[in-house]
C-alpha cells in the first residue's frame, strides 16, 4: 500500500491547526500525560492501623516493675505485627484537565509527530483474510523496520482487528479516541485519508 510522509504543508491543507514553536504546548502535553496515568491508577492499596489488625488487646505485662518499657498492648506500631502509621490507604488518584489544555495538548503532540516525520498517510487500512501475516505483511509495506506503529483510521474491520490483536507492538485505534500518551509512544502513525477530518477537528482552537 502506497504511503506518504504526512508534512506540516499537507496538515495546514487538510485543514490541522499546528504548533511550530517549540516551547508553546510543552506544559499543556505534560499535564495530559501526567493525568492520563493518574487516572489510570485504582488507588487500592491499604494497610492497617493499630486500631485495625488482628491483636487481643490485653497489656503485655505490668506497667511497673519488669524494668522494660510500659506497653499498652501488642497492635503498638513499634511492635512487629503492630499497625502501620501512616501508610498508604483507599483513594482516588483522578485529575481533571480542561478542555482548552486537553486540545492544546494535543495539537502540540500531533504537531511534533509531524514534524519528526514519524506521521504516515495512507488512503485506507483494511486486512480482509483477518490473518495476521497479512497484517505484518501490510504495515511492513507502509514502514519498513518500524518496531511499534499506531494506526488511526475512521473505523476498522472486524477482519482488521482479528488480524491486528496478536501484534503487540502495534495499535488500532479510531481518530476520535486516540490521545496524547498514544500519539507520544509509538515509533510511526499511520492516519488513514478518512480520519483526516475527525484529528483536523481534535486539533482545532
Amino acid at each position: 500500500m502506497a504511503a506518504s510522509v504526512l508534512t506540516l504543508d499537507d496538515a495546514r491543507g487538510a485543514n490541522f491547526e499546528v504548533i511550530e514553536e517549540d516551547a508553546k504546548g510543552s506544559q499543556a502535553v505534560h499535564d495530559m500525560v501526567t493525568a492520563l496515568r493518574a487516572n489510570r491508577r485504582s488507588g487500592t492499596a491499604n494497610t492497617k492501623t493499630r486500631g485495625e489488625v488482628a491483636a487481643t488487646g490485653k497489656k503485655p505485662w505490668r506497667q511497673k516493675g519488669t524494668g522494660r518499657a510500659r506497653a499498652g498492648g501488642n497492635a503498638s506500631p513499634i511492635w512487629r505485627g503492630g499497625g502501620t502509621v501512616f501508610g498508604p490507604r483507599p483513594r482516588s488518584y483522578e485529575k481533571t484537565v480542561n478542555k482548552r489544555t486537553r486540545r492544546l495538548a494535543f495539537r502540540k503532540a500531533f504537531s511534533e509527530r509531524i514534524k519528526a516525520g514519524d506521521v504516515l498517510a495512507v488512503n485506507g487500512f483494511e486486512i480482509a483474510d483477518g490473518k495476521t501475516k497479512s497484517f505484518i505483511s501490510e504495515v511492513a509495506g507502509i514502514s519498513p523496520d518500524t518496531g511499534s506503529v499506531l494506526i488511526i483510521s475512521d473505523s476498522f474491520s472486524d477482519n482488521t482487528y482479528l488480524a491486528a490483536r496478536n501484534v503487540q507492538p502495534a495499535l488500532l485505534i479510531s481518530a476520535d479516541e486516540v490521545n496524547v500518551e498514544q500519539l507520544l509512544y509509538f515509533d510511526k502513525i499511520i492516519v488513514t485519508s478518512g480520519a483526516m477530518d475527525t484529528l483536523a477537528q481534535r486539533t482545532a482552537k
